[in-house]
């Protein structure tokens, strides 16, 4: 159990992962921007000019720290003077063994399995430098409901998903148009840097992603991992 220590400061996640090692995340959740084809097509020709002056040759990455992880039914909340936030539904491959210079052949090999993740943001325009003011605050990253095992899902590239505000649909994606597949995401991002068992590696959200409120509640739904529910509520509330 050495290194599967719980880095979640909700007491309610502990119930995450308990079928498959590590049995609690105890490592870093990674972000991949402009990974699904939507979110490119989202710039325009606006990718061709400053300061992009060309699409992504390499996965941009970020992080979301530990003060932004939560739990499946935790309130997110909006901070103060933000009309609304974004809720951008992605899937989680959690590393299950070291990955370092690993083959997109083999690549899935180092995940333990997967979860949903809801990305949330305060809305910002600029991708050229994500910005840790709008992605890392308290509480912006539920995940769960639990770790689905990778020997379930057949394909990750397959997953569907769903994201609901009070029950209405409002978008609908699929990892079948990820820029790079999972296998090959782990493969390029393990060419330079190494992750180690417990890390979260987000794939990449459909764009745009829906826009929520204070007293609005997201739902996300994917294909054979089940649903994670989060209410938003005021700073004050």
């Amino acid at each position: 159990m050495d290194g599967y220590s719980s880095m979640l400061p909700s007491a309610g996640f502990s119930s995450i992962g308990i079928d498959v090692a590590p049995f609690r995340l105890s490592g870093t959740v990674y972000g991949s921007l402009l990974n699904h084809r939507s979110a490119l097509a989202a710039l325009g020709d606006a990718v061709n000019g400053p300061p992009y002056k060309a699409p992504p040759r390499a996965p941009v990455l970020y992080i979301k720290p530990r003060n932004t992880l939560a739990a499946a039914g935790d309130p997110v909340r909006i901070p103060a003077g933000c009309p609304e936030l974004e809720s951008a539904a992605c899937l989680g491959m959690v590393i299950g063994r070291t990955a370092c210079r690993v083959r997109a052949a083999d690549a899935l090999d180092h995940v333990a399995g997967y979860l949903i993740v809801n990305d949330v943001s305060v809305p910002h325009a600029s991708y050229y430098r994500p910005s840790i003011r709008e992605k890392a605050r308290d509480g912006f990253c539920p995940l769960g409901p639990s770790v689905t095992p990778r020997e379930r899902i057949a394909d990750p590239a397959d997953i569907e998903m769903r994201t609901l505000i009070d029950g209405t649909l409002v978008q609908a994606a699929s990892n079948r148009d990820l820029i790079r597949t999972p296998a090959q995401l782990l493969a390029e991002i393990t060419d330079f840097m190494t992750l180690a068992p417990g890390d979260v590696l987000c794939l990449g959200a459909a764009a745009p992603a829906p826009r929520v409120r204070a007293g609005q509640t997201v739902t996300i739904e994917m294909s054979g991992l089940g649903r994670l529910s989060n209410p938003f509520i005021g700073e004050d509330a």
